[in-house]
């Protein structure tokens, strides 16, 4: 009788071994499905992304560089002081309200043949509003500006 209960609980160790194990990896694998690096437009100049790889890119867009397409098709550069990289974004969305030349953007994409191709595009809330990314590489970049309060 004694021998079956020490039985009974090694089962059950070893069933909750093997479901906390399988549970790991299936959370492990949709994690990795739905994270999204952020780069700066000089990390992605520097060394960029491959194609297959989905990331976020932030900084500013660039003075005169918003270009509408047909829809809601538009181009634009964004820029963290130091490098440029192009953007295209064809989507079913048009431009955010707030998506103005010269404020901080991040958009979400692909760098395909040395422009980024954004499937999603965000905008700042408010005129004093930046995406914390796009204040951390404007800083590394020394080109931040804290805006007037």
């Amino acid at each position: 009788m004694r021998g079956l209960k020490k039985q009974r609980r090694i089962q059950i160790i070893a069933v909750a071994v093997v479901a906390l194990t399988v549970a790991t990896v299936v959370i492990g694998i949709a994690l990795k499905d739905g994270i999204n690096y952020f780069y700066s437009p000089t990390q992605v100049a520097e060394n960029p992304p491959a194609a297959t790889e989905t990331f976020r890119i932030g900084g500013l867009v660039l003075e005169d560089s918003i270009v509408d397409g047909e829809g809601f098709a538009f181009t634009f550069t964004v820029t963290d002081g130091n490098a440029e990289i192009p953007v295209s974004y064809i989507g079913n969305q048009p431009r955010p309200d707030l998506f103005e030349e010269g404020q901080g953007t991040v958009a979400t994409g692909n760098y395909v043949n040395n422009v980024f191709q954004a499937s999603t595009i965000f905008a700042k809330h408010d005129e004093t509003y930046m995406p914390v990314e796009v204040i951390d590489a404007l800083k590394a970049q020394g080109v931040y500006q804290e805006p007037d309060a």
